[in-house]
């Protein structure tokens, strides 16, 4: 089979690669589309070694058809539309114990820890696949599991029906909480960053959200000025490397500034370096602080989402290449981070 190969940091080949054999327990899945996620740009750029073991077929992030079916499979039949939620974890920690799963202390994803969708054909345990409804685009179908990141921080950080939000960083991960956000609430979304191209990227989805330039507003004063000095209820911090900007506090102390007393703060930025907040901001508060990693389930929501019309993931799919085009899709979202967001591979 074809498949996109990466064998040395910042390089991607097209190859012929052996096909992966079909289990008793596994689905066999021809796979439409792929897209890239900024964990594969990390991965790309070397930066989860030792974790990532090259060669690698990278791509957690795909849809496709079954193609064959295991002996031991039942309630799946070849020819139906699917995705895979890439998720693995041990089942014998505390965190899976407690049925917390995506603490797992040593929690897999396929396209990661194991080869992905970057390829032509993926076999994955049957219970990893959930069906996607005819009517779903293809490319819809492949945008499943990073909508999925959004309904899960959501879960996480508690959001209700008439909360007012805030969302620091318009990358994909933030633009999949706005997504999530738009079917759970009514009240105010703030969006803020630095690039003018993603703020009107998340508008054009959603014309009734408000976006902050972060370089030339303060986004504190401007949601206290718009919520009667109150604040958000809820602040998700979706930027992970910042930009130092001076004279502006970092993403998650705005987070922590924007929100009401007994506010909460959801954190997601995987950044490398320390964030340093004035606890007594939070502590005045009485607010809460959580982190949210992957997803627990959320697929259901994210899949009866997209059939229902709620979503708009054309938005975040800022272009389309063929398989053997991969290394160009990583060195555009690499070059031009504020016009590409999303790029699909199709296989």
């Amino acid at each position: 089979m074809r498949a996109a190969v990466i064998r040395e940091y910042g390089k991607i080949w097209l190859e012929e690669v052996v096909k992966p054999k079909l289990l008793n327990n596994h689905v066999m899945v021809k796979v439409r589309y792929a897209s890239i996620c900024g964990s594969d740009q990390h991965i790309f750029k070397g930066e989860f070694h030792p974790r990532t073991k090259l060669p690698l077929i990278a791509g957690h992030e795909f849809a496709g058809v079954i193609e064959e079916v295991g002996k031991g499979v039942k309630n799946y039949l070849p020819g139906e539309k699917v995705t895979v939620d890439p998720i693995m974890w041990c089942g014998k920690c505390a965190a899976c114990l407690a049925g917390h799963y995506p603490a797992c202390t040593s929690l897999k994803l396929v396209g990661i820890d194991l080869n992905g969708g970057f390829a032509e054909y993926v076999s994955v345990p049957s219970g990893m696949i959930y069906k996607i409804p005819s009517h779903v685009p293809d490319e819809h179908a492949a945008m499943v599991e990073i909508l999925s990141i959004g309904f899960h921080a959501s879960a996480r950080a508690g959001l209700s029906k008439d909360d007012d939000i805030l969302i620091v960083g318009t990358g994909k991960v933030g633009q999949s909480i706005l997504h999530a956000a738009k079917t759970i609430t009514s009240g105010k979304i703030f969006m803020a960053d630095i690039l003018d191209e993603r703020l009107s990227l998340a508008k054009s989805a959603f014309p009734d959200i408000y976006t902050i330039n972060i370089r030339n507003s303060d986004p504190v004063a401007l949601i206290k000025e718009s919520t009667g000095d109150r604040g958000v209820d809820i602040a998700f911090e979706a930027v992970g490397h910042e930009v130092y900007l001076e004279g502006k506090f970092n993403p998650v102390r705005t987070c922590i500034n924007a929100i009401k007393g007994a506010g909460t703060v959801c954190v997601l930025g995987l950044s490398d370096h320390p964030a340093e907040i004035l606890m007594k901001e939070l502590i005045w508060k009485e607010a809460r602080i959580v982190a949210s990693r992957v997803s627990h389930g959320e697929f259901s929501k994210a899949i009866e989402a997209l059939a229902s019309g709620k979503l708009n993931p054309d938005k975040m799919i800022t272009g389309i290449l063929n398989l053997e085009d991969a290394q160009k899709g990583f060195d555009l979202l690499e070059r031009e981070p504020s016009k590409n967001l999303k790029i699909l591979l199709k296989i």
